[in-house]
């Protein structure tokens, strides 16, 4: 997974998650992607600065967040949350159960899980509808 910093045509910033910069393309083109703040479908991608490692034995580490950024980030991470409180996670199973629901073939609900990238650009060629789920480190705040 790819994080983008996004802002919309009304300069609201916010982040995505997407699996390549194709798929935020794509999804962009097709209208999927909005501004959380107003609903604006006019997003871009806003320049950003690369996490480095400052060392070969030292992990890369992301740029200080402010802390509406960290406050943004946090409600996301509740949002992930939720959502996998709410839903069945079923693994590596996720492209077929999902083809399943949509086709009324398994029991409709939400569900989460993992996918290759091959597999989430046939979902969504398919008109299923899915989205990626971030996963955070544990120490993330």
């Amino acid at each position: 997974m790819i994080r983008f910093s996004l802002h919309c045509d009304k300069e609201h910033e916010f982040e995505g998650w997407f699996s390549s910069s194709t798929d935020f393309d794509g999804q962009s083109e097709r209208g999927l992607v909005e501004c959380p703040t107003c609903g604006s479908r006019a997003v871009s991608k806003s320049l950003m600065a690369p996490a480095v490692a400052v060392s070969k034995d030292a992990p890369a580490r992301p740029l200080a967040m402010d802390a509406e950024k960290r406050e943004a980030m946090r409600k996301l991470k509740g949002m992930v949350q939720a959502v996998k409180q709410n839903s069945e996670d079923v693994g590596e199973r996720f492209a077929d159960e999902a083809r399943k629901i949509h086709h009324g073939e398994a029991e409709a609900r939400g569900i989460y899980g993992k996918a290759s990238t091959e597999d989430a650009k046939s979902l969504v060629s398919e008109g299923i509808e899915i989205a990626p789920l971030p996963d955070f480190p544990d120490d993330l705040s």
